[in-house]
């Protein structure tokens, strides 16, 4: 885990910044202060590939859909097979909240 090796407070900072937005317009206000215009893409991009993964979308496919590289939908592969599971958490979160 990438985040174990980042100073202890400012990491639990970010993470109490994020719990504590309760709307979409907080977190899209939020995320405009805090990311460049490339980081909310990227992040956008990787989400997009890994639902699409998850659908079980060829990689050419996810390409043309997405734009992501090959190694980025590799890398996100990898993090959906062996990572911290936090994708899968976030997917069955929405997919849950949908039902609703």
């Amino acid at each position: 885990m990438y985040l174990k090796k980042l100073p202890e407070k400012p990491v639990v900072q970010l993470f109490n910044a994020i719990l504590s937005l309760q709307s979409e317009e907080e977190c899209a206000a939020f995320l405009d202060d805090l990311c460049t215009m490339n980081e909310i893409k990227s992040f956008m991009q990787r989400l997009e590939v890994a639902r699409m993964l998850r659908k079980g979308d060829t990689y050419l496919d996810i390409q043309m859909e997405t734009g992501a590289s090959s190694a980025t939908i590799t890398r996100v592969k990898k993090l959906l097979d062996y990572g911290n599971e936090g994708y899968q958490i976030v997917f069955d979160r929405i997919e849950n909240h949908e039902k609703v």
